[in-house]
């Protein structure tokens, strides 16, 4: 009889102790986690800097120069669109009004609520109104606070990179460091294609929701597939909450059936091409964590760091088989949240589709 109660005991309470560490040390540990990961996708670029001969504090600022330009590119391409939906505040307002008469009336004849008791109602919200409206002042103080930081990390990761890569190989005794800088790499390099790879799956997205919101008459449909890609970045729902409000927006703008339908359908297209063509061919095996624990990682990351543990929790938790497929004591983890190995994994469609590619790259 295995009698390994003390061992399973102690485990659990190491498990609850991270996890309380993580919740309670999330204002610090939030902005770094992003930091980092960021500056793993930026590390080929900044070597090849240093490689031309260009100082390392030189090569660590034109990497953040150029993600502070991507973002600023975005960030153009929303106001850009966004500016497009200014002819539509008139009826958005008509809209407003026509709603709020509506519910006034309701009021009046079913609930029995006068025009000055709902006047009086108003009033005693007010200072709640205020409370949220400090409330929203201080998240966004606390967001731009947090964006500074992000950047002040990113920086320093890059510039420090050396250097933190000698400390976490020293960490371990000499017979154990060659297999120490295998991990180091082996976990940026996975951050780094996750982060590469997203990065083309959101615009592959970009043009098919841009097509498909075209073709089925969608006024401003560049705006709602940036929105839709965007919201790629939040696994299994971004695409679905962004095609939601895209329905929304255009049912209150008056769509017809068949707009709505034409929206539901590119939805349900996009998310064929996505989960059976571009997902196996963009970011194929990068991320080998298997589906069951890929949710899991997702719920606890929202438990634990809300919105941004969900953004992190694929990166972090593949970082997290990596080193326990090279940690004995950790190798059963690894086994448990990493993919099942199958003789054929893939359709037989994307393995043509895989040859075609890599035949005209060769050609």
């Amino acid at each position: 009889m295995i009698n390994s109660t003390p061992s399973v005991l102690k485990k659990l309470l190491i498990l609850f102790l991270v996890f309380a560490g993580l919740y309670y040390a999330k204002d610090f540990l939030i902005p770094l986690a992003i930091g980092t990961v960021l500056a793993t996708l930026f590390l080929p670029m900044c070597k090849w800097l240093e490689e031309k001969k260009l100082p390392k504090a030189l090569a660590a600022f034109l990497c953040l120069l150029a993600l502070l330009l991507v973002i600023a590119g975005i960030t153009s391409l929303l106001i850009w669109q966004i500016g497009d939906l200014a002819t539509d505040v008139e009826l958005i307002r008509q809209k407003a009004l026509e709603t709020l008469i509506a519910v006034q009336q309701y009021l009046i004849n079913h609930l029995g609520i006068s025009a000055e008791r709902q006047l009086q109602l108003i009033k005693n919200e007010q200072s709640s109104f205020a409370g949220l409206m400090q409330t929203m002042a201080g998240s966004l103080a606390y967001i731009f606070t947090s964006f500074i930081l992000v950047l002040a990390y990113i920086f320093l990761l890059l510039y420090y990179k050396g250097h933190l890569r000698k400390f976490f190989v020293k960490l371990f005794p000499a017979e154990q460091q060659e297999e120490m800088e295998d991990v180091v790499d082996s976990a940026a390099h996975v951050s780094q294609q996750y982060i590469v790879g997203l990065s083309k799956m959101i615009f592959c997205l970009w043009i098919m929701y841009s097509i498909g919101f075209s073709i089925a008459g969608v006024d401003n449909p560049i705006l709602f597939a940036v929105i839709c890609g965007l919201l790629e970045i939040i696994p299994f729902v971004g695409n679905f909450t962004g095609s939601s409000l895209t329905l929304l927006v255009s049912a209150v703008h008056g769509a017809g059936l068949p707009m709505l339908a034409g929206i539901a359908l590119t939805y349900g297209i996009v998310q064929f091409i996505q989960g059976w063509v571009l997902e196996p061919l963009i970011v194929g095996r990068q991320v080998k964590i298997n589906p069951l624990f890929t949710i899991i990682a997702l719920v606890i990351g929202k438990l634990v760091w809300g919105i941004p543990g969900i953004i992190l929790a694929i990166p972090l938790t593949a970082i997290f088989k990596i080193v326990c497929d090279h940690v004995d004591e950790l190798n059963p983890y690894g086994f448990l949240i990493g993919e099942i190995e199958t003789v054929k994994s893939e359709p037989d469609f994307i393995i043509k589709i895989k040859s075609w590619f890599k035949n005209k790259a060769g050609n």
